[in-house]
């Protein structure tokens, strides 16, 4: 991997042409103002931002500086002797043991980029930064954390399922179901009576809106980049989107139906699989995947 660049980039910063292109300028000015931010601060993120490292070890991202010095775990045969280990950690403290010795994850640290980001997101994050990462980079680190992590937390499930489906790889409805049924089966062993996981609730609702269809707001326009899984062979739900009530999404047999209903709103422009094109008020439109 490329080393990180050692100083700042000349010319106007990425974060104030981010404002700059995002917000108009008496709204902008008016946010600067409330959260006292002033142009040498925005300065200075893009130089840290430039600045930061990140570890890599044997081809994968690193969850932190030496962590593939720890030992590696006998996962079968914890396995085989506990059944269960979400809970790894208690059982290794029971054996006199920590899993501080360990590459071993509760739940989800390193795969948590592949929630917070797209795929061309994280890429562009890590070009900024010095780094290459492609495609064989990523699986080879979801590969990697997947094998290493006990999902001993009820938010475990559900990001491992957003970043298989979105990596487009076999297992993710696994994880998926996991978290759907991770309070009605008190997986957890115990847990549900002391109250249910509401983030993990909201997140299942969240994994088919966002993760499943690739959706995102931006350059004025909703992005779609459908990542449907074969046992959820149909899906949809509607939405409020720039004063329109109720836009419908629909998934169904490798195809994307999207409608919005009639009003005085100007059309929808909409992006899919580097296709543009506009959804008037009042009508539809149905793409091939």
């Amino acid at each position: 991997m490329s080393a990180p660049p050692t100083c700042a980039s000349t010319g106007p910063t990425w974060a104030s042409v981010t404002w700059r292109r995002t917000l108009p300028g008496p709204r902008r000015q008016e946010l600067f103002e409330r959260i006292a931010v002033d142009p040498t601060e925005l300065e200075r993120w893009e130089d840290v931002s430039r600045r930061l490292r990140v570890p890599f070890h044997r081809g994968v991202i690193s969850q932190f500086e030496g962590c593939g010095d720890l030992a590696e775990l006998d996962w079968d045969a914890y396995r085989d002797r506990y059944g269960d280990i979400r809970r790894l950690d208690r059982i290794l403290e029971a054996e006199g043991d920590t899993v501080n010795r360990y590459q071993a994850s509760k739940q989800a640290d390193v795969l948590m980029l592949g929630y917070l980001f797209s795929p061309a997101e994280l890429a562009g994050l890590f070009q900024k930064l010095g780094y290459s990462l492609d495609d064989t980079t990523w699986r080879t680190t979801v590969d990697h954390y997947l094998a290493r992590t006990s999902h001993g937390s009820t938010l475990s499930g559900l990001v491992h399922g957003w970043v298989l489906a979105r990596a487009r790889r076999a297992g993710a409805w696994k994880y998926c179901q996991e978290a759907l049924t991770g309070d009605i089966a008190d997986l957890q062993g115990g847990t549900t009576a002391e109250g249910i996981h509401l983030g993990a609730m909201a997140g299942t609702l969240d994994l088919v809106q966002r993760g499943l269809t690739g959706l995102e707001t931006r350059e004025d326009a909703l992005w779609l980049d459908p990542a449907p899984l074969p046992e959820l062979k149909e899906f949809s739900f509607s939405m409020r989107y720039r004063g329109h009530w109720g836009v419908g999404l629909r998934v169904r047999a490798g195809r994307l139906a999207i409608s919005v209903p009639d009003s005085g709103e100007t059309p929808i422009r909409v992006v899919l699989g580097g296709r543009a094109f506009t959804v008037a008020p009042g009508d539809s439109r149905t793409l091939d995947l």
